[in-house]
């Protein structure tokens, strides 16, 4: 079937100018316009519309959807696998976090005992799905899928206090790096603090430390944009000074 823009974006649920401003990105372009001026979608655009939509439901931005399906490598069956896979990883989270809360609530009514740890569960999992989603595939590639695991599984063995600590030391870091940034030293007293504070926090993570596996961690830092963004976000140019102090902090 085809439709016009108005009865596609009641189909879809979305609205007409949210179609106007994915064509005007060229994300999603009718299939024709009409003798009258009328934007036409067909079959096709309806399968992209789809797509555009489930990445958008994962919180993908519109840039990326745009590289993604514009890629001449793009599988429309992969594609839909791999969101199904997504929004099954997401549901039992949700589900997670609904055990988590119906215990708490048991709990507080004291007709159940809840540790302390397992109030911290359903976040802790959280946190290891969110950063096997966004750096799983390069963390497995350069450690392997062992070393991986084991610190998936020493994150879900955290304490309370364990974990608080992990917080804390985080924002000790970035507060620290962005004054030792200021001073523009990676070799001094405040640099070199941030480091020791930063093996501390991989302490809490890392089966085993190694100054050769902190290093690698460093250049990621700098050659990932990902990372780089996170810690150019304290002050532009921190990803390149952490990396920096820690080569003189493991040397």
């Amino acid at each position: 079937m085809e439709y016009s823009i108005n009865k596609l974006a009641k189909l879809a649920g979305i609205s007409v100018r949210t179609l106007h401003y994915y064509d005007e990105i060229e994300l999603l372009a009718p299939k024709r316009i009409s003798s009258n001026g009328y934007r036409v979608y067909g079959p096709q655009e309806i399968d992209r519309l789809q797509q555009i939509l489930f990445y958008r439901e994962l919180g993908v931005p519109l840039d990326e959807i745009k590289r993604l399906i514009g890629s001449k490598n793009y599988d429309g069956i992969v594609a839909l696998q791999g969101h199904l896979s997504a929004m099954k990883a997401k549901r039992d989270q949700i589900d997670r976090l609904i055990a988590n809360l119906e215990k708490t609530i048991a709990a507080a009514k004291g007709e159940t005992i809840m540790s302390d740890q397992e109030k911290f569960t359903g976040f802790k999992q959280k946190l290891i799905e969110e950063n096997e989603k966004q750096y799983g595939r390069e963390i497995r590639a350069r450690y392997g899928d062992a070393v991986v695991e084991a610190s998936n599984a020493k994150m879900m063995g955290l304490t309370t206090e364990q974990y608080e600590k992990t917080q804390d030391l985080s924002r000790r870091i970035n507060e620290s790096l962005k004054l030792a940034y200021a001073q523009g030293d990676p070799a001094g007293e405040l640099a070199q603090k941030v480091c020791a504070l930063h093996r501390e926090w991989l302490g809490y993570f890392w089966q085993h430390y190694s100054k050769e596996a902190h290093l690698g961690l460093a250049q990621s830092y700098v050659d990932d944009p990902r990372f780089r963004k996170y810690y150019d976000d304290i002050a532009e140019g921190c990803a390149e000074f952490l990396r920096d102090a820690l080569q003189v902090y493991c040397q």
